[in-house]
């Protein structure tokens, strides 16, 4: 019995070795660009500015909470260039929003500046390219959430200032400009002031994020933009429909902009079963305690737990798989074409990762999964990152050509006008 799997181990490897091979060759020629992840976020939640005394170094799965992300996974995940998001909920705003930006910001530099062997500040394609070519890795920045810019154009252009060059027009609430995928929606997409703030970004040269936004703020974007759009962290609406996917109408549109659909790990926006899982754990969640009036264990708080225990142990969570994130991928590819898809697995941002993709280390094995399943070395080195640089690219020679142009002296107050 030994020798037969003996020789189905060494089949195996055989079959892995070529993958393995090229998509070190791949990797090697090409900067892997992850469109998005909340190490910051997950650094300050836990550890405050206490978080400037942890080795990122080490292995930070032994800290509490343990952690997706550290300087050899993604040395092992052979990541070229990685926008880190600064992320602040939704429900910050005003000056608490800006402050707390700020604070992000300042960790994305720190990290750079106290690891400058590993990594290297960028703020251009050129950037990313030579620091991967210098064995380095690229550090962008990201904004996650038009709120965090608190209604005021000098505010984005600051961020700009400090390396932000993306923003996502909003995060999981409708902000006073635009309307999100998972808020009721409030101005059928953007109003005056919201396409006022794209055109900013397209003169900063700032790629317009549409993650979290809805359909019709999506087509709103596209519509005004002058450069190519990015979705940092979205899926396929046709495989999973969560309202933070991108509908196939809306893949055409970007394919059309010249714009990236990177593809995220979330579990609920790649598996249907963790999606409906999540949905009804929440109502049963609801219907036990919190429902105003309603809950079946009102100011019983032992019995709502003991029904809701027992809920989770006979429905256990279910998780999603590598080849469901390639699924994806494909799914994009197909409508929208290779040239316009990417990865942005959000991790350190989720509170679990897909089988096989747990963690930064795990991107070698994602693109192998896309060439097992016929994917050309060309067309895996656009999703590991040709495709957003060359929006980067673009977005820059936007910028370029509406240079001499006076900042936006629009606000808010735009919206209210006849």
């Amino acid at each position: 019995m030994r020798l037969p799997l003996l020789l189905a181990a060494l089949l195996l490897a055989t079959a892995a070795g070529p993958y393995e091979a090229r998509v070190a060759a791949v990797l090697k020629a090409t900067p892997l660009v992850d469109g998005h992840n909340d190490w910051a976020e997950a650094l300050r939640d836990a550890h405050g500015e206490g978080w400037w005394k942890l080795d990122l170094a080490g292995d930070t799965r032994k800290l509490k909470p343990p952690l997706m992300t550290d300087i050899p996974r993604l040395k092992a995940g052979g990541i070229g260039g990685q926008f880190w998001s600064v992320y602040v909920p939704a429900k910050l705003t005003d000056a608490q929003a800006v402050k707390a930006t700020l604070e992000q910001i300042d960790i994305v530099r720190g990290i750079a500046a106290r690891y400058p062997e590993t990594f290297e500040l960028a703020t251009t394609a050129a950037d990313v390219r030579r620091i991967h070519a210098a064995g380095r890795i690229a550090s962008l920045i990201g904004v996650e959430g038009g709120h965090q810019i608190n209604n005021s154009l000098p505010v984005l252009r600051q961020y700009y200032a400090l390396g932000a060059r993306y923003m996502t027009l909003t995060h999981v609430l409708t902000t006073d400009w635009a309307d999100a995928a998972t808020d009721d929606p409030k101005h059928a997409g953007l109003t005056p002031f919201g396409k006022a703030v794209v055109a900013e970004m397209n003169r900063l040269g700032m790629l317009v994020d549409l993650s979290h936004v809805s359909p019709a703020t999506m087509k709103a974007a596209l519509a005004v933009t002058k450069a190519p759009v990015i979705f940092s962290h979205s899926s396929a609406r046709a495989l999973v429909d969560h309202p933070r996917n991108v509908p196939d109408d809306v893949l055409k549109l970007v394919a059309a902009n010249g714009g990236v659909v990177m593809v995220t790990f979330a579990q609920p926006y790649v598996s249907n079963a963790r999606y409906r899982w999540e949905a009804t754990r929440a109502g049963v969640r609801a219907s036990a305690a919190t429902l105003p009036f309603a809950g079946l264990y009102l100011g019983q708080p032992e019995r709502a737990k003991a029904a809701f225990d027992a809920w989770e142990k006979t429905n256990p969570k279910p998780f999603a798989t590598l080849s469901d994130v390639a699924d994806h991928i494909d799914h994009v590819a197909k409508i929208a074409g290779h040239d316009h898809v990417g990865i942005g697995g959000d991790l350190d941002g989720i509170p679990d990762a897909p089988k096989g993709l747990e963690d930064v280390s795990t991107y070698p094995a994602l693109l192998a999964e896309l060439m097992r399943r016929g994917w050309s070395d060309a067309d895996v080195a656009k999703l590991a990152g040709g495709n957003v640089l060359r929006v980067m690219e673009r977005a820059e020679a936007v910028a370029a050509g509406m240079h001499g142009q006076m900042p936006s002296g629009a606000t808010v107050a735009l919206d209210a006008e006849p």
